[in-house]
């Protein structure tokens, strides 16, 4: 199997279905909470949220 791959979004509920169609895994909801990143449990794709610049800037 391939290394794990990341995966920036925008918002912190993502859809995971593993990314290989119909040979994928059941569809979940994964919801970051506070936190910046989250793991599927299924295919251990992690999702990582990409701050934008005005996000950015709040934070500085």
């Amino acid at each position: 199997m391939s290394s794990i791959e990341t995966i920036y979004v925008e918002t912190r509920t993502v859809a995971c279905n593993g990314g290989v169609g119909h040979l994928g895994h059941p569809r979940v909801f994964l919801n970051m909470g506070p936190a910046a990143e989250v793991t599927c449990p299924y295919c251990s794709r992690h999702y990582v949220l990409e701050k934008k610049p005005a996000q950015q800037a709040a934070a500085s």
